[in-house]
C-alpha cells in the first residue's frame, strides 16, 4: 500500500472526502517524525511503537567490488510490532496456510 492507497482507504472508512483524508494521514506523518526526531518514542497501544535507536559503526563489503567499507554510526527509526498486530498477523498467516 503506498500512500494515496492509504489516504484512499483512510477516506473510505472515516466517510472523510480524500482532501481531508490526505491531511489528517500528512499530519501524522508529522507528528511521528516531529517526535522521533526529539528521540521520543511513538507508542500506539495494541499496534505498535516507533522509536529512534542508535547504530554502531561497522563494516561491510561493496557487493560490486568486493572491497570492504565502513558504514558509520547512525541514528534509524525503527517499529516494533503490538501484541494485536502480531496476533492479527498471525491469524492472516495461519488462513493462508490452510488454503494452500
Amino acid at each position: 500500500m503506498n500512500k494515496a492507497e492509504l489516504i484512499t482507504a483512510v477516506a473510505e472508512r472515516t466517510g472523510e472526502s480524500k482532501a481531508k483524508a490526505g491531511e489528517l494521514v500528512d499530519a501524522v506523518f508529522e507528528v511521528v517524525t516531529d517526535a522521533l526526531t526529539k528521540g521520543d518514542e511513538v507508542k500506539l497501544p495494541s499496534f505498535g511503537a516507533f522509536a529512534v535507536v542508535t547504530t554502531a559503526a561497522r563494516k561491510a563489503r561493496n557487493p560490486q567490488t568486493n572491497q570492504e567499507v565502513i558504514v558509520p554510526a547512525g541514528r534509524r527509526a525503527r517499529f516494533k510490532p503490538g501484541k494485536a498486530l502480531k496476533e492479527a498477523l498471525e491469524a492472516a498467516k495461519a488462513g493462508a496456510r490452510a488454503s494452500v
